[in-house]
């Protein structure tokens, strides 16, 4: 996800607020748009004044307090026991085979999420030098350089030209510029995972969860939602209200990209990994964005144990977490949307040129949406074919937010695959080792986190 400014004011984000009010079914009225509008301007022509931060402030305030709109056709609520009476009834989750957790196939689970972290570490990578980019340029670099589709990661050491024409960045985590996994907000969030774990275990609380990231992440290694409930936290304003309060990002991106760490210890459980997501979600999301992360880390938990010579497995993984969400939300409709073009025999590139019409990556609201990038996740899963390369390069060339949805897409392919087959062309740039902006785990090698997560392994046979 792209950094953004070093603190965040109540004015930045504001021009996005209405219409995430309207996204979650607020009641607007011409009353509400008329002061909107006047704010706006105002901020517009003020932003340095302390009263366009009062006024930012005290509308967002007021947003809150506005009703739900009665007409509105979603189930979405916040609540963990509203969330799971509002999912699909007969989910199938509960007959995943569970014998992965025994003792004599400790080597097998460990292979599956060493996979997992090699895949999200690799499919960050390649999509963390564009990330920002958009699809044409994207394109227009990679078919430039003789690699669309994506057959390797991205390189700076080409043409001048090339690097003029598109303006790159020489000194950005291009492969040739790398030895390791750099640090990247997609990885510190699976790294303070396991944080998180070891200091409170696994009946941990959404309170305990925020207080690890005071204790452990610095403020300026967040983004967007993160980083106004960082603020909001260190003003003593806790979990969910941390979420909501003054917080214009809260259906964005953030959460679904701290889901991974709590699958890779629930095998075979994706209600728990669901749940375990949700308690770190709620601290700075609502809705969609808490679903996107408990539908991840729901699918990384079934993907421990369905074997990838199953007919349809990745349809199944994906509908696996999505069995862990409201049945009736716009995440879920999204998706389906995704798995009905596979069914229909729509390619790749119609598929994401159907979500690119759907939501515009001009917007920013768009471009770090749940939704949106949830949805190329999807779109990599079911059309990579259980294929690392094919799969982090669709999911980094649908452009939107590149390093996310390549790490994503590679930690679930990672782990239904396993390490061992994972090419190594992809995996030995990484040298085992990550850099990380977590206490205690500056520079450290993968396998050793790979053999901390198992000690947290979640064993409910």
């Amino acid at each position: 996800m792209l950094k953004s400014q070093p603190w965040l004011k109540f004015t930045d984000g504001f021009e996005i607020e209405l219409i995430q009010a309207e996204d979650e079914g607020r009641v607007i009225t011409d009353e509400i748009r008329l002061e909107y509008a006047e704010i706006l301007k105002f901020i517009q022509e003020n932003k340095d004044k302390p009263e366009s931060q009062l006024k930012a402030r005290d509308f967002y305030i007021k947003i809150q307090e506005l009703p739900y709109n009665k007409d509105y056709k979603y189930n979405e609520p916040n609540d963990l026991e509203s969330i799971k009476k509002a999912r699909p009834e007969n989910s199938k989750n509960s007959g995943l085979d569970k014998s992965i957790l025994k003792d004599e196939n400790k080597s097998k689970l460990y292979d599956r999420i060493f996979g997992a972290w090699l895949a999200r570490c690799a499919g960050c990578l390649l999509g963390k030098p564009v990330e920002g980019w958009k699809k044409d340029n994207l394109h227009g670099l990679l078919k430039d350089t003789g690699n669309f589709p994506v057959n390797y990661y991205i390189s700076s050491d080409i043409d001048e030209e090339i690097i003029k024409k598109y303006n790159m960045n020489k000194h950005a985590a291009w492969i040739n510029n790398v030895s390791f996994m750099p640090e990247d907000d997609d990885t510190n969030y699976t790294v303070i995972g396991l944080k998180l774990l070891s200091s409170y275990g696994k009946d941990f609380t959404s309170d305990d969860a925020a207080e690890c990231w005071l204790a452990n992440l610095p403020v300026l290694h967040v983004c967007t939602a993160e980083r106004v409930a960082y603020k909001n936290l260190v003003n003593s304003c806790f979990p969910p209200q941390s979420a909501s309060y003054c917080n214009p990002y809260r259906e964005w991106i953030g959460a679904q990209i701290r889901a991974d760490f709590f699958g890779y210890i629930t095998p075979a459980n994706p209600e728990l990994g669901a749940e375990l997501a949700y308690r770190d979600a709620a601290i700075s999301h609502i809705k969609n964005g808490i679903y996107g992360e408990m539908w991840v880390a729901a699918m990384l938990s079934a993907a421990s144990v369905l074997d990838c010579g199953t007919p349809g497995v990745m349809q199944k993984i994906i509908e696996a977490g999505l069995y862990e969400i409201p049945e009736k939300c716009r995440l879920a409709e999204d998706i389906y949307k995704v798995i009905s073009w596979k069914k229909e025999n729509k390619t790749y590139d119609e598929a994401i040129e159907l979500i690119h019409k759907q939501y515009d990556e001009h917007f920013s609201h768009h471009w770090c949406h749940t939704n949106s990038n949830a949805m190329i996740v999807a779109a990599a899963l079911l059309y990579g074919g259980l294929d690392l390369e094919k799969t982090i390069g669709y999911a980094v060339m649908g452009a939107f937010d590149t390093d996310c949805n390549g790490a994503t897409a590679g930690s679930v392919l990672g782990m239904i695959l396993g390490a061992e087959k994972l090419p190594q062309k992809w995996i030995d740039p990484l040298c085992d080792t990550i850099i990380s902006g977590v206490d205690g785990f500056g520079k450290v090698k993968i396998s050793f986190l790979v053999g901390e997560t198992m000690k947290h392994v979640i064993a409910d046979i």
